[in-house]
């Protein structure tokens, strides 16, 4: 017995001493199920009516068109796209129901779209929806001085809220598609391009007076070229015959 106590106090010296570790994440963990299960609110329950208006309707039922009436589910997205924008710019349970209803689907497909896509906005917004990218290219051209402009002439309001008169709401999103023209935000279906922080206020400025800002590059551009000005096909293009053998000419 003795022997065996002092074989396992020896085994316990000679066993490697445990180093602390640390997470990935030094943040707790949070279980949510606001972006995926639907909680019945008094301004977002299936008793509040929705129906397309009848310019809506014939839109909507001119895309289901576009597929053939065994697969006319698949216009689900366009159909809730145009919900959303009829919704003052949310999906509503009532305008998912509603869709599901027109196209002869179960709620549930119409749901498990709607939660999928960020497109669809699950909550009510302001008149005027900013996204401000992120990403890695407008990361590196100062999106977040970017992003902090956008808050701090909105009151203050921090990503994801929206000013207290309704008139805005500001998201952080991901990659918009305009990296050469970074940094860039979206106002409604608008993008605004090679911001700065003066540029940034001026735009939230004019959608303040009630004005529609010009989209595209703010920084005098016209589109995506270099800011440095042509430094590739500064030549005079070949035209029809120059160059050839004069058999060809």
């Amino acid at each position: 017995m003795f022997a065996a106590r002092a074989l396992a106090k020896h085994a316990r010296l000679l066993r490697p001493t445990r180093l602390p570790t640390r997470a990935i994440s030094s943040t707790p963990s949070r279980r949510s199920d606001a972006l995926f299960v639907h909680r019945d609110t008094p301004y977002n329950n299936p008793k509040i009516p929705f129906e397309f208006t009848p310019e809506n309707l014939k839109r909507a039922q001119e895309i289901i068109s576009h597929y053939p009436p065994q697969y006319k589910k698949a216009a689900v997205i366009p159909l809730l796209d145009l919900g959303q924008r009829q919704n003052k710019g949310w999906t509503s349970i009532s305008v998912m129901n509603y869709v599901a209803n027109l196209l002869e689907m179960p709620p549930m497909r119409v749901y498990e779209v709607a939660t999928f896509y960020t497109m669809f906005n699950r909550e009510p917004i302001g008149e005027h929806f900013v996204q401000v990218c992120t990403t890695t290219p407008c990361m590196l051209r100062g999106a977040y001085d970017i992003l902090d402009t956008v808050c701090s002439h909105l009151g203050g309001i921090k990503p994801g809220e929206t000013t207290k008169d309704g008139k805005f709401t500001v998201i952080e999103v991901e990659c918009q598609g305009a990296c050469s023209n970074a940094p860039m935000m979206v106002v409604g279906d608008d993008f605004y391009e090679d911001l700065t922080a003066e540029t940034t206020r001026k735009v939230l400025d004019a959608f303040k007076k009630g004005e529609k800002p010009k989209p595209g590059p703010q920084s005098g551009r016209h589109t995506s070229e270099n800011s440095a000005g042509l430094t590739a096909l500064t030549e005079k293009p070949y035209g029809p015959g120059e160059h050839c053998t004069p058999e060809f000419a």
